[in-house]
């Protein structure tokens, strides 16, 4: 394609700049072939000229289009150079703030600076098992590729982190690690992949240092093998350490810290524990002040040292040995310290008793005149004799901090070493995935040694990443069948040569540390001699002789030969290290340095700056090995680990992660370009861009491709073979066939092509786009202007209609106006002429009348004043007597009443009772006499009473002779009244007056007239103010009034909301207590699930017993059901077998199992034989009782008879006296005058009548007792006779012979003695009911003398008095009757209880045998001595009651082919639903009939044990999940319906409710069924997850469900799942079949509609959550067409809903967040009005998926915008203050809690028939 086709106006290019490093310019004007310049404009506007090479005429960069700009990968933009990399990066990290980019195979990893929430569990467990194209780039899917890699392919894996100090290699290592912990697990107890995490901060601790450049830099480089075992789940790890920076133990820069370790122990200093290091502030010692920044900002040493302590626990490193390391690293702080002076010019000295070499001395356990002598000492040996030389100050102070390094090596390989060994297993290692953490490309101002080998390494990681690359591109073409051509890519393999090759730079220099004399300088004339002209990667300086350049891969760097001979050799003074290796104190220490001698290869031990790696080695070479490596140089050493390195990365898959460190300044997403672009050189990203733009770069599906550029074709293109078509439209667009390529699947195109085609793409829908809108405007005017034209034709005939209608209307208004005003002014006069004439008259009248009635008035009082009076005090005076009188009455009946009806009912609820009717029977005959003796007492009282009468009679006579004097002066005084009445003459006189006084007030008539029209005018007026101001009381009343309602309706809709607020609160805290109990049901069942793992591990471990087998757990869920005893012991057999065959299981969990299983069984045995015994003795006591009962009774029966006659009698006689009594009492009363009114006389009465209420009372408990009596005499008459008899008579028949006629002779006698000996237990017991009845009346006796004396005391009150005790003391007797009545109630119901059920099981027996005895009325003679004939007898259908019989040993068969191998499909179609549930249930009604518990425990443990069994075998399998969830339902709600309790009954029929259990409550079963089928419904929720999890992201995401909707855009070297409908992939469509799918079989077993609505709800939560998370990780889902797409799929399932008839219960709102993050896809954002909409509509997500879908939204096509950085921070603001959670996804796993609301059956039990398939035919019907 040539350059003037590209290079055209308003093109897009990069060109160079200083500051930016790249910047964006426009071209004003077309280039021409031949142009020395460009004519161009920046983004500001400003126009430039850019000037060309005239050597090379190259062009600047071309611009990739917008859509491509933040693509996942770096591969996938058209134009593949520096800039696009850095502008695609800088547009990622900066605008969308995302920091993980692919380019290629490398994951780009951008430094934040800022904690993200993107690395939580849910973000792991999303990135699980996806493919790593399918999702945004993330360090878990590097991690996810290569454990996925590792099981697919099984081959070892290595994950290579690199970059310069602060850009996060050991953060992502660590998140790495943490992915691959999580994901695979461990296989034991033994928490491996914790101890993996737990290294972290002990490595950091020691091994990394605060820099200028990052506050938690590694300064050593690792290589953590993370071994798997077949299972793929972590077993161990094995760590290898590199080039450890040991000179920062003693030196550090500005602004940097030592090693943190030493803080640690510094601020730790102050506890007590740490006292005896002698240690103070960091700012006191030499080796932690020289950096001057002794604190991070935001970091506690003190916890950071409390966690390395933690973590070294978790590894094993224990107490002892944790201080012996604290030790050593506060001995090298003393060290620094010792402070060494000159002596002369050749020698030093430390002056004596220095406090810190003597704390270096006791710390370490040696003396301190050895230490301070070969401080500033050292030993030469020659060939004859030893020297020791003194050494000078400055040497002596070289030699003390080499010792402290070599001591701080020493232990940090010695804490290495003990790592692996709490991470190494004794498991057989299948395959590893190493994690590589090593340093990134360095170059400083000044570069040593250990920049030298740093770079040196990665010369060597970068070979071997360009050989993969090259090696990938290579498989891809092949793979393809595309013409292989050479790609030319940049080999540092001669770079390589220099340093390692021989005569190389680490060659020279080990061979200059071999001579005598070598020094720095010797060395670089010898790196000069031979490489200065040999090589063109090797340099000189020109201003210096001591230093060198060496040409990178990345750049050039110079290295100053100053240091390397020292630093290669690593000298440390041999008698300082025999010093310490004599330390008898501190083993520890002789240890460190003893394992040195012990160095086995020579990556073992790197001294110097290098770490070591552990190999092993043949034992008995390993004194000869030491001896050589320890004379070993530090860069041999260092080359000879690298290879080593090297080789363990070739024979693993490489996966590389790359990270960059955005800025120096730390400042969060911040981007620098230059500090970027140097880091993006030097770690081979450009060099990657630069291979795959030299091939083909864009790659696209034959499929992808006609989607994207349908709009390029015609319709005549367009073939049935899309591959052809594809071909077909290529070659007439791009012109150049080595542009593409076409292979077998993809085609490939040239860098740039891509672009080409985009703008083909976007000028025809540009036209599309402009004839479009041409059209529709010329549509849209044109109807505006025809509605425009009628509009006004419409306004024209209606303004001229109105304007005629408004002339007419004034002239009919104006002829009116005059008729009216004549006839209103005739009336107005006419009226006011009425109404003055009548206000005259009016006036007249009222004043005349109301004048008379005054008079007249007067008058009439006062003469009725004086008769008013007297009438009224008579009549007070009666009432209030009689008033009084009727209270006192009526207040005794009240009380009187009222005991007698509590009496009344106390006696009635004693009639009632058993035990009462005993005392009736037995002490009637005395409490008759003792009322017999009462009557007598109160016949004489009577005697007493009329005595009083007389008395009273009297006083009443005389009273009455007082009265009749009375009557007659007030006689008198009547008549002295009249006479006045002669007084009203002068009345008359004063009329006369009146009226004279009548004349004068008509005199004054006329004033008042006068003064009454001016008042009428006054009350007009204030009648009309008075109006006016009315109506404003009413405004404001009606105001007043609306503010009210508005307030109370306020008030209403907050009281409301509240209530609701509550009510969902509520809501929420039940389901949150459901979910929290559910889970513990799930938590419950994994590790039952574990359980049963380990037992069936164990047993199968037991190769030594092969005749041994275990049969599964049969102890229920809460731990209190009944267990088989050979269950235990074979449980017991199969731990001590494991025992001895598996000492690498932890078997702790198992034992403590086994122990509380132990503990269980013994506890439900001892139950079972004290309820065993119980039942012993209640069934002997029972038939002792019956025996007894029966001897007894007929004695009792008699006795009670001849009882009920002499009371009969006794009460015909009390009641004869009675009637007298009352007779005479009434005709003394009558001859008496004015007697029936006295009080006396009406208490007595009232007394007697309360004696006679008890007497009928009495007669009719009497009557009730005998009337029970008589019909048990007949019941037990009629059961002897037709039991009894039939029974001997049967049972004599059987007895033939004089041996079994004597057995039972025997037998009876026996029985007889059996029952005297109980009748005489009866009778002693008998006896003592009759002393208690006997002390019982003897209290009623006291308690009856009492009650008189206080009648007789009460009488003698007044009667107010009389009525306060009366109450007083009738309130405290019933209060204690109260109490003792409580009591009796409580003893009674709670024996009543215990009665009912024994009642019910002996009347079923008694029907039982009656039964029996009817069906066998034939004799057994007549059926042995006739003959049987072969005739027909036809069967007489039975009156089945729902009930299954099966024997004991039948149990295991029953639950086998009813459960265990059950078919769920057949059983579903042909048969009713749950019918396996009905039939346990008929089981079991069975054995609760028969009272037999251990077989109802035995069935519902087997039940419940072999749900769980087969659960385990087929829980992946959803039809056999749902058929057990609705029979588990289905018998749970049987065991409601048929329990007998009155909430479950009221829905059941008459035979329905005949069916419940009778004997046993089994509402714990209940529990213990309800959290089966809790775990039933969360594993059936797993099954569904699992069936839909495939689908979703297909079906909701990918498929373009509205073709033609959203094209796809160009996609780079990690291809995405296609959304284009293949063959095999998931679309909407099949979603709905597999919901129709579930829906249906759930169905048709049955299960509750409630509970299927449940589970459709839990579908669409997990539909929703998945597809939203998806969403939100997947920046290429995130555009209008997919929102569009999403909302049209949504609409799909609400469809569903609606067809199944489920819209209303909440599946609908759980796909809220997905809607609404849809609609936030489609909706504007731009201005703040969209924002406030944003916030309004986005209620279901949190502020988090707002940011992210907003920052992950990507156009794609031109015509979208991108989302401003301006308008995401403004919806920040707006969010702020939102209180919710900061996660990021939904939690996909949330189950929400479940209930089983009662759903009772219809369906008879009796009904129920069993078919043949189930192979139950030993079940009986009963």
């Amino acid at each position: 394609m040539a350059a003037s086709e590209l290079y055209t106006k308003s093109a897009r290019v990069w060109i160079p700049d200083a500051e930016e490093v790249w910047k964006s310019a426009e071209l004003n004007k077309d280039y021409k072939n031949g142009d020395v310049s460009l004519q161009l404009m920046l983004e500001d506007g400003t126009n430039v000229e850019h000037k060309l090479d005239p050597k090379t005429k190259n062009l600047p960069y071309l611009r990739n289009p917008d859509i491509l700009v933040g693509e996942n990968d770096l591969t996938a933009l058209s134009y593949l150079h520096e800039p696009a990399v850095l502008h695609n990066l800088k547009v990622r990290f900066v605008d969308s703030k995302l920091i993980y980019t692919y380019c290629g195979i490398v994951l780009v990893a951008i430094n934040p600076y800022e904690p993200l929430p993107i690395y939580g569990t849910d973000i792991i467990n999303a990135y699980s098992g996806q493919n790593m194209g399918d999702m945004d780039p993330h360090i878990f899917a590097v991690a996810e590729e290569a454990y996925k890699q590792m099981a697919r392919d099984e081959r070892n894996q290595s994950i290579i982190v690199s970059g310069e100090s602060g850009a996060g290699k050991t953060v992502s290592a660590k998140y790495a690690m943490r992915y691959f912990a999580t994901v695979s697990g461990s296989t034991s107890e033994a928490n491996v992949e914790q101890k993996v995490l737990a290294s972290n901060p002990i490595m950091e601790a020691i091994g990394n240092a605060k820099t200028t450049r990052n506050d938690n830099s590694s300064r050593f480089g690792k290589y953590i093998e993370i071994g798997f075992d077949t299972r793929y789940r972590i077993i161990g790890a094995n760590m290898r350490t590199y080039l450890l920076e040991k000179s920062r133990v003693v030196f550090q820069a500005d602004e940097e810290r030592n090693y943190h370790i030493f803080y640690q122990l510094c601020a730790s200093s102050h506890l007590p524990e740490y006292k005896a290091l002698k240690l103070s502030n960091a700012n006191d010692f030499l080796y932690t002040r020289q950096g001057r920044s002794p604190v991070i900002y935001g970091v506690d040493d003190t916890n950071e040292l409390s966690t390395t302590r933690k973590a070294f626990t978790l590894l094993g490193i224990n107490e002892s040995n944790q201080k012996g390391l604290f030790q050593v690293l506060a001995a090298i702080l003393h060290l620094g310290n010792v402070e060494i002076k000159d002596r002369d010019s050749d020698s030093s000295v430390i002056p004596p008793n220095n406090r810190h070499l003597t704390a270096f001395c006791e710390l370490v356990g040696v003396t301190y005149q050895d230490m301070s002598q070969w401080l500033c000492h050292r030993k030469l040996k020659t060939a004859t004799e030893t020297y020791i030389k003194t050494l000078p100050r400055l040497q002596a102070t070289n030699a003390r901090d080499a010792l402290s390094k070599h001591i701080y090596a020493k232990l940090f390989n010695w804490i290495v070493e003990h790592v692996n060994k709490a991470l190494i297993t004794n498991i057989k290692q299948h395959s590893f995935i190493g994690v590589l953490d090593i340093y990134g490309f360095e170059t400083f101002e000044i570069n040593s040694f250990e920049q030298f080998c740093i770079n040196y390494a990665n010369e060597k990681l970068q070979q071997q990443f360009n050989m993969h690359v090259f090696k990938l591109e290579q498989e891809e073409y092949m793979r393809e069948q595309i013409p292989w051509t050479l790609i030319d890519f940049y080999d540092n393999q001669p770079c390589i040569n220099l340093i390692e090759a021989k005569m190389g730079i680490l060659d020279l220099l080990d061979e200059e540390c071999k001579m005598p004399k070598g020094s720095d300088d010797s060395w670089a004339q010898k790196l000069y001699n031979t490489h200065l002209k040999a090589c063109s990667l090797f340099e000189k300086p020109r201003m210096s002789n001591r230093a060198f350049i060496i040409q990178h891969f990345a750049d050039k760097v110079e290295y100053q030969c100053e240091g390397f001979l020292e630093k290669n050799k690593d000298t440390v003074n041999e008698e300082q290290i025999n010093v310490l290796k004599a330390s008898k104190k501190f083993h520890l220490l002789v240890e460190l340095f003893h394992d040195g001698e012990k160095a086995t290869s020579p990556t073992s031990q790197v001294s110097g700056t290098g770490g070591r790696t552990r190999l092993s080695i043949k034992p008995d070479k390993g004194r000869e090995k030491s001896s050589k490596e320890h004379k070993k140089t530090v860069g041999c050493q260092f080359r000879n680990s690298l290879q080593m390195l090297m080789g363990t990365l070739n024979a693993t898959t490489p996966h590389y992660v790359r990270c960059i460190k955005p800025n120096d300044f730390k400042l969060a997403f911040t981007f620098d370009p230059k500090r970027a672009v140097q880091q993006l050189r030097a770690c081979g990203v450009l060099e990657t861009i630069r291979i795959s733009a030299a091939g083909f770069p864009s790659r696209w599906t034959y499929q992808e491709f006609f989607s994207r550029y349908r709009v390029l074709m015609k319709q005549k293109d367009v073939l049935a073979d899309k591959k052809l078509t594809c071909r077909n439209v290529l070659e007439q667009l791009v012109q150049d066939q080595d542009k593409y390529q076409f292979g077998k699947t993809k085609i490939f195109f040239r860098a740039g092509q891509v672009a080409y085609l985009e703008k083909l793409r976007a000028e025809k829908l540009r036209a599309a786009c402009i004839r479009i809108q041409k059209t529709i405007r010329c549509w849209l005017e044109r109807k505006k202007y025809l509605r425009k034209r009628s509009s006004a034709i419409t306004i024209q005939r209606f303004t001229r209609g109105y304007q005629a209608r408004c002339l007419a209307k004034f002239m009919r208004r104006t002829q009116a106006a005059t008729v009216i005003q004549k006839y209103q002014r005739m009336c107005v006069e006419r009226k006011r002429y009425r109404q003055k004439q009548a206000a005259a008259l009016v006036m007249q009248t009222i004043l005349r009348a109301y004048m008379a009635r005054q008079k007249y008035q007067a008058l009439r009082r006062e003469h009725k004043a004086v008769i008013i009076q007297k009438r009224v005090r008579g009549w007070l005076a009666r009432c209030w007597y009689k008033r009084c009188l009727v209270s006192i009455v009526y207040l005794q009946c009240c009380f009187r009443r009222m005991k007698a009806r509590r009496e009344l009912k106390k006696l009635k609820i004693e009639a009632r009772s058993v035990q009462h009717l005993k005392k009736l029977n037995k002490g009637m005959e005395n409490k008759i006499m003792q009322l017999q003796r009462k009557i007598d007492e109160q016949n004489k009282d009577k005697r007493l009473v009329n005595e009083k009468l007389v008395s009273l009679e009297t006083t009443y006579t005389a009273e009455s002779e007082r009265m009749r004097g009375d009557l007659s002066r007030l006689r008198g005084v009547e008549e002295d009244a009249k006479n006045k009445g002669n007084q009203v003459s002068s009345l008359l006189e004063e009329l006369e007056k009146l009226r004279k006084e009548l004349t004068s007030t008509q005199k004054e008539k006329k004033t008042i007239e006068d003064w009454a029209q001016t008042y009428r005018n006054e009350m007009e007026k204030m009648v009309s103010e008075l109006k006016e101001q009315n109506g404003l009381l009413k405004k404001e009343k009606d105001d007043l009034n609306r503010s009210i309602q508005e307030q109370s309706q306020q008030m209403t809709e907050k009281m409301a909301r509240a209530i609701l607020e509550e009510t969902q609160q509520l809501k929420t805290d039940l389901n949150e207590e459901r979910s929290r109990y559910q889970n513990l049901l799930t938590e419950h069942r994994r590790l039952e699930e574990k359980h049963d793992d380990l037992k069936e591990e164990m047993v199968s471990s037991n190769v030594s017993k092969p005749g041994h087998r275990r049969t599964d757990s049969t102890h229920s869920s809460n731990g209190s059901e009944y267990t088989y005893n050979s269950e235990y012991a074979e449980l017991e057999e199969g731990s001590r077998a494991a025992e001895d065959v598996t000492r690498g299981i932890d078997t702790s969990l198992t034992l403590k199992l086994q122990k509380r299983l132990t503990g269980l069984e013994q506890d439900n045995q001892s139950l079972r034989n004290e309820l065993e015994n119980k039942e012993d003795q209640f069934q002997r006591a029972r038939a002792r009782d019956d025996v007894e009962f029966k001897k007894a009774r007929g004695a009792e029966l008699e006795y009670e008879s001849l009882k009920r006659q002499e009371l009969d009698s006794e009460n015909k006689k009390l009641k004869h006296d009675l009637v007298e009594i009352r007779q005479s009492l009434l005709g003394k009363a009558a001859t008496g005058a004015g007697a029936p009114g006295s009080p006396a006389y009406k208490v007595v009465l009232e007394q007697l009548n309360a004696s006679c209420e008890e007497l009928e009372v009495r007669k009719e408990e009497v009557l009730i007792l005998r009337s029970q009596l008589v019909s048990q005499k007949e019941a037990m008459h009629h059961k002897e006779t037709m039991t009894e008899p039939s029974v001997y008579v049967e049972d004599v028949s059987k007895l033939k012979d004089a041996d079994e006629l004597k057995q039972a002779y025997m037998g009876l006698k026996d029985t007889n003695r059996l029952l005297e000996h109980q009748l005489q237990t009866q009778r002693r017991g008998y006896d003592n009911e009759v002393e208690s009845l006997r002390g019982e009346l003897h209290n009623v006796k006291e308690e009856n003398n009492r009650q008189q004396q206080l009648l007789a005391q009460n009488l003698q009150l007044p009667p107010e008095a009389r009525i306060e005790a009366s109450l007083q003391h009738e309130i405290t007797r019933l209060t204690n009757e109260n109490l003792d009545l409580m009591e009796q109630l409580e003893k009674q119901d709670r024996t009543i209880r215990k009665l009912k059920k024994q009642l019910k099981v002996y009347s079923k027996r008694i029907g039982e045998m009656g039964a029996g005895q009817a069906e066998g009325q034939t004799s057994p003679g007549q059926m042995v001595d006739e003959p049987i004939h072969p005739v027909n007898i036809p069967r007489r259908e039975k009156d089945f009651q729902g009930m299954l019989e099966y024997k004991k040993e039948d149990e295991l068969k029953l639950v086998k082919n009813l459960i265990l191998e059950l078919k769920p499909r057949g059983v579903a179609v042909n048969l009713i639903p749950g019918l396996p549930a009905y039939i346990l249930f008929m089981c079991l009604r069975h054995a609760d009939y028969n009272n037999d518990d251990q077989k109802v425990r035995t069935l519902l443990t087997s039940t419940i044990n072999s749900i769980k069994k087969i659960l385990k075998k087929r829980g992946d399998d959803f039809e056999t999940v749902s058929f057990w969830l609705a029979n588990t339902c289905r018998f749970l709600h049987c065991l409601k319906q048929y329990s007998g309790d009155e909430a479950f009954m009221k829905h059941n029929t008459q035979r329905q409710n005949e069916h419940s259990l009778s004997n046993f409550d089994l509402a714990e079963y209940r529990q213990v069924i309800s959290d089966l089928a809790i775990q039933i419904y969360q594993q059936l929720i797993k099954c569904m997850e699992n069936i839909l999890q495939p689908m979703i992201v297909s079906g909701m995401l990918e498929h373009e469900t509205i073709q033609g909707v959203s094209g796809v855009k160009p996609t780079g070297l990690r291809k995405r799942t296609s959304s284009i409908a293949d063959e095999g992939t998931y679309t909407l469509d099949s979603i709905l079949r597999q919901l129709s799918a579930f829906h249906s079989t759930m169905c048709q077993h049955g299960t509750d509609p409630e509970l299927i609505k449940q589970v459709v709800k839990q579908q669409f939560y997990i539909i929703g959550a998945v597809t939203l998370n998806n969403l939100l990780l997947r920046k290429d889902m995130c555009s209008w067409s997919k929102g569009m797409q999403i909302r049209y799929n949504v609409s799909q399932l609400e469809e569903w809903l609606r067809d199944k008839g489920l819209m209303t219960f909440g599946a609908k709102e759980t796909l809220e967040p997905l809607i609404q993050a849809a609609q936030l896809l489609q909706v504007k954002k731009k201005t703040d009005e969209d924002a406030g909409a944003i916030c309004s509509m986005c209620l279901g997500l949190t502020t988090a998926q707002i940011v992210k879908v907003l920052n992950l939204y990507t156009p794609v096509n031109e015509f979208e915008e991108r989302v401003s950085v301006s308008f995401i921070r403004t919806i920040q603001t707006r969010l702020r203050d939102r209180c919710e959670s900061p996660q990021l996804l939904m939690d996909t796993k949330m189950i929400y809690p479940v209930t089983f609301p009662f759903s009772p059956s219809s369906l008879a039990l009796e009904t129920i028939q069993i078919p043949g398939s189930l192979n139950l035919g030993f079940l009986t019907r009963v």
